[in-house]
């Protein structure tokens, strides 16, 4: 029978991770304990799926994404610029070490977050991995059957790979389309290779110039 996140799960995911782990957890008002845990170490993600295995977690979904780089601190610059007054000597500005993930990960844009939401006897735990771009995770299909579906979703659409997927077929997307395709823009009849949507839509467009 599943039961709720055990007392000592922060120790037992620390071991299962010898990377290193940042976790956190509270409770709501309803007595559910929210618990999140990011990874130092991609590949600590099997060790982590075996512990989960082992309690009792079922896997409710798989989301992925790519943060943002961190804003430049412009206005921050110029408002020491404005302090000071105007014979003081400016001294160089100092180089700010790039901002990185938890683990190290360059967090420039293009770093991808992968979580993954366990639902465990009404308790939720989201376990954090951060992938560079071109980068890999492990797959966790093979202790999670649920996640061959996400996983796959996500490889075609970001520039990320799930070693050790069992069937890393595309879903959705054409083959003839590259991958990565959430990271620019591409028309949605290419996208699907809806030969039929575009030639109507390149009649729309021509009965639009007949008419202008």
């Amino acid at each position: 029978m599943t039961t709720r996140l055990p007392t000592d799960i922060e120790a037992r995911l620390a071991a299962a991770a010898p990377g290193g782990i940042e976790f956190s957890s509270e409770k709501n008002t309803f007595g559910v304990t929210i618990a999140w845990c990011g990874l130092a170490q991609a590949a600590d993600l099997a060790g982590v799926a075996k512990l989960l295995v082992d309690v009792g977690a079922r896997l409710s979904m798989i989301s992925g994404l790519q943060p943002p780089a961190p804003p430049e601190a412009e206005e921050e610059e110029e408002e020491d610029e404005a302090e000071e007054s105007d014979d003081a000597v400016k001294a160089e500005p100092e180089e700010k070490p790039a901002p990185t993930t938890f683990g190290g990960t360059a967090l420039d844009g293009t770093t991808y977050e992968i979580n993954y939401h366990f639902d465990v006897g009404g308790d939720t735990l989201t376990v954090v991995a951060y992938a560079p771009h071109e980068g890999s995770v492990p797959s966790l299909t093979p202790y999670f059957r649920p996640a061959s579906w996400p996983e796959r979703e996500i490889m075609e659409m970001y520039a990320v790979t799930f070693d050790g997927h069992p069937d890393p077929r595309r879903l959705f997307i054409d083959q003839s389309i590259d991958k990565a395709v959430l990271e620019r823009l591409i028309p949605y009849s290419t996208l699907v290779n809806a030969a039929s949507t575009k030639d109507l839509w390149d009649r729309v467009l021509a009965g639009k110039g007949g008419n202008s």
